[in-house]
């Protein structure tokens, strides 16, 4: 089947007062050989299409060889960002076929808690655009986006334990 691009009315507002879900993603980790996820684990999606092994990279100690969820969570952010800056593209009747938008995910030591912690940035590459029209573009397409703002005001997140 051909991929096709979301329609533009996706970008209507919605106007109801509650959470409306429209896609829920569902993957879960194993282990793996080492009793770890990062380390050695198996992520599978409750439909099959995603199922990858996940690898500490050596910059943290491990072997390498697989990725890790840094680079899943870059992965998610950049797609999301552009899938949004080309909706948004699209709507102001704007071509961005070379759109280029590269997210990174810093994993670190957190100083409030001592523990651990994420940093994440954005560059977005728009050849051909002007300056002034791409500044614009991005902070339109950073204010729509999810994963940008579940970046900047956090997200709810429910943990509960299966009995």
């Amino acid at each position: 089947m051909k991929p096709t691009r979301p329609p533009v009315s996706f970008l209507d507002r919605y106007t109801g007062a509650d959470f409306a879900p429209l896609y829920t993603a569902v993957v879960s980790v194993s282990g793996g050989e080492a009793a770890h996820g990062r380390a050695s684990g198996v992520a599978r999606s409750r439909d099959g299409t995603l199922d990858i092994e996940l690898r500490m990279p050596a910059q943290l100690g491990g072997p390498g060889g697989g990725t890790n969820p840094e680079e899943l969570f870059a992965a998610g952010f950049a797609a999301c960002f552009h899938g949004a800056l080309s909706l948004l593209a699209t709507r102001a009747g704007m071509s961005i076929p070379d759109a280029r938008v590269t997210a990174s995910v810093t994993f670190g030591r957190d100083p409030m808690d001592g523990l651990f912690t994420l940093v994440a940035g954005v560059r977005i590459a728009l050849p051909g655009v002007g300056r002034a029209a791409a500044e614009e573009l991005v902070r339109d397409t950073e204010r729509i986006c999810p994963y940008a703002k579940m970046a900047r005001q956090g997200i709810e997140c429910i943990v509960s334990l299966e009995q």
